[in-house]
């Protein structure tokens, strides 16, 4: 028996809060708090009557510590499950310190305001002296890590796909398949077509930072970055057929370069269609990716914030949108002294999920690892105090969990490889 505080109500919240309640001899009792309080309520109305789980609803500001200190004290969870926006990370880990309350989420910290002279301060030295320049990593959040080991918690970062499931793809491998591994290439393909001429499959801020940032890679030991979206590839993905990918910067590289240091070279790769680069690259031309306000009749706005009103709610993707996600880990390496290659990944359909939980695949392959994350904590499969990211627990259950959930591994033994 469990109580379960959930920090946001977009889509993939609501694909987490649904599937929770799908285990709820687990998640007895749960409290969704959002900034907008009326989704919540109308998420729990939604289900009510189909499931066990008894569930409330708050308002809050996740950006305000002093709110979450509040709301976190007076209902007491066993875990806050941050399912907000990156931008929130540490004021929420803060509240769980003050509070003594284990937490997680899905995605590592950014800043919503990349402008900010203390920020950029600390993000500028980061890119001299790591070699990489995107937005996000992983060195404020693993800065609590004293913190929470000395008050006996565990914060569980980056739980969604990627991150999160990749890195206990690559713990399994680690595990079971290889002695050493030498190369790991993580593969993200959405074949989905939600007929839009335009639109992102999550919240479009996030989103478009990442994609237009410079792509990197680690290789020798080090970071190489490119120019954004300079090395492209076709693969054909089981379920989906051929496709166009192109290498990314993405958070997980980072905390597997240091829990599998024999890797000689990490990559990520993503499928994008052309039609998606080209109003992509319109609107960076334009101006509209910027996160630095503007002056616009009298008052400020900023650019990409105005961009995120102007499109489609990812949350209303799901009754639109065809097709399968394909995402998974390609290794080579070594096992008993032999040569080894090793596929394995999941093959996700988008109207299945629509039919199940109301949503896209891409919602539904962020929300339920973060489900069997919250799983693994509560049960105290992963109960190792400090701030740590998937791949750093036994992935065995966490798998065995997702494959009950909704979302099973296949493996390929045989496949091809990602040109160098």
């Amino acid at each position: 028996m469990s109580k379960v505080l959930v920090i946001g109500c977009g889509g993939v919240a609501s694909v987490a809060i649904r599937k929770c309640c799908t285990a709820d001899n687990v998640f007895t009792d749960m409290c969704i708090a959002s900034r907008t309080k009326s989704k919540c309520d109308a998420l729990a109305r939604d289900l009510e009557g189909t499931t066990r789980t008894r569930i409330t609803t708050r308002q809050v500001d996740a950006d305000n510590v002093d709110e979450l200190v509040a709301l976190i004290s007076d209902y007491r969870p066993d875990l806050v499950m941050n399912i907000a926006l990156p931008y929130q990370d540490l004021t929420i880990m803060e509240a769980c310190l003050q509070c003594g309350v284990n937490y997680m989420d899905t995605a590592n910290y950014e800043p919503e305001d990349t402008s900010d002279p203390a920020w950029r301060a600390v993000y500028e030295k980061r890119c001299r002296e790591a070699g990489f320049s995107a937005y996000f990593d992983y060195s404020w959040q693993w800065a609590y890590r004293e913190r929470f080991e000395k008050a006996g918690l565990v914060a569980l970062l980056g739980c969604g796909f990627d991150p999160g499931v990749t890195q206990a793809y690559c713990a399994y491998a680690k595990k079971h398949e290889f002695d050493t591994i030498d190369t790991i290439d993580i593969l993200d393909c959405n074949g989905g077509d939600h007929g839009y001429p335009f639109a992102t499959n999550f919240n479009p801020e996030v989103n478009l930072r990442e994609v237009s940032a410079p792509g990197s890679y680690w290789e020798n030991g080090r970071w190489v970055e490119i120019p954004a979206m300079s090395i492209k590839r076709e693969y054909d993905f089981d379920g989906v057929g051929m496709k166009d990918m192109y290498l990314l910067h993405h958070e997980e590289i980072e905390s597997l370069a240091l829990n599998i240091p024999e890797a000689r070279r990490i990559r990520f790769f993503m499928t994008f269609g052309q039609s998606y680069l080209t109003h992509m690259n319109c609107l960076e031309n334009v101006g509209m990716l910027s996160t630095e306000p503007v002056m616009f009749e009298g008052r400020e706005i900023v650019p990409i914030k105005f961009l995120k009103a102007l499109l489609p709610d990812p949350a209303s993707l799901g009754p639109r949108t065809v097709g399968k996600t394909n995402i998974g880990c390609i290794f080579t390496g070594k096992k008993d002294g032999a040569d080894k290659t090793y596929y394995i990944y999941n093959v996700c359909d988008h109207q299945e999920c629509y039919r199940e939980v109301k949503s896209q695949a891409i919602s539904y392959t962020t929300g339920v690892p973060a489900m069997c994350g919250a799983l693994m904590l509560l049960t105290g499969k992963w109960n190792t105090v400090g701030v740590h990211t998937v791949e750093e627990f036994d992935p065995d259950p966490f798998l065995d969990a997702l494959d009950k959930y909704g979302l099973p591994r296949r493996e390929n033994r045989a496949p091809r490889l990602v040109e160098d």
